[in-house]
């Protein structure tokens, strides 16, 4: 049984065939997915997919680079956080890799998220790129680790992940650790702890080999599960279950039982 615990259900690339999406996501053993929100503009859809399939979570948040969008405040997000199905608060973070500062818009927007967190005891998604530094520092600074969460299509340094570690916060990875020149990611996926280890898509994006270059969607995410088992050396199926596990921990999510074939 496998979890994808960040994907883009709500994308166009997908909902454009949101049924068959989740009926080969069901085929190929993926028990769950967290359908990750990017703007409040986006939440209803998000929400309402989260609503109308079992296997399916949500969360509310606003992407580090959305521009034009409403800006959130702690009492909205606590506030659509009540739902149910809404598991978790992001993605959030900081993304400086096409921004240039000034950006401080952005660092408050990811304090915003922090609080909020706090506020309704919902994990975290963290989102960052090229922001590693400061990214850490506002976690630190804002008390990220009461709530804890996850740093989610992690591509950063061992180092990086060890800080987060230290914070409470699992490491996910996606589809780049099967990558042929992702030497050092999948040197980092090999220390990070069982009990902290998240698998992911990422989709619409970020499709795995040999999948490579194919919009991305849940049905893939066992291809990260069985990449990581190997740099790991434990089974596939051991995997799978740590890490559905885990995301039943961390998110305090129920996915509904299916019968699963290895």
């Amino acid at each position: 049984m496998f979890v994808d615990s960040h994907c883009h259900l709500s994308f166009p690339e997908l909902a454009a065939d949101l049924a068959g999406v989740l009926a080969r996501m069901r085929e190929s053993s993926v028990s769950a997915a967290l359908n990750v929100c990017t703007t409040l503009e986006e939440f209803p859809r998000v929400r309402a997919v989260a609503e109308d399939n079992a296997q399916v979570f949500a969360s509310v948040g606003v992407h580090p680079d959305s521009t034009g969008i409403s800006e959130p405040t702690v009492e909205q997000l606590v506030e659509l956080a009540r739902h149910p199905k809404v598991v978790a608060i992001g993605e959030t973070g900081l993304d400086y890799y096409r921004l240039q500062e000034p950006l401080e818009w952005q660092r408050e927007r990811f304090r915003t998220h922090i609080r909020a967190a706090r506020a309704c005891r919902k994990p975290l998604i963290i989102h960052t790129r090229a922001a590693a530094r400061d990214t850490l520092q506002l976690m630190e600074d804002e008390g990220a680790a009461e709530v804890g969460g996850v740093m989610h299509c992690f591509t950063e340094s061992s180092e990086v992940a060890r800080r987060a570690l230290d914070l409470g916060f699992h490491i996910s990875f996606s589809g780049i650790v099967t990558f042929r020149n992702a030497t050092d990611l999948q040197a980092t996926a090999t220390q990070v702890p069982s009990d902290r280890l998240l698998i992911e898509t990422d989709a619409p994006y970020l499709a795995p080999v040999p999948h490579r270059g194919k919009t991305n969607e849940p049905a893939f995410v066992p291809w990260v599960a069985r990449k990581l088992a190997e740099l790991r050396g434990v089974p596939e199926e051991v995997l799978a279950r740590e890490t559905s596990q885990n995301f039943r921990h961390l998110f305090k999510a129920v996915e509904p039982e299916v019968h699963v074939n290895y």
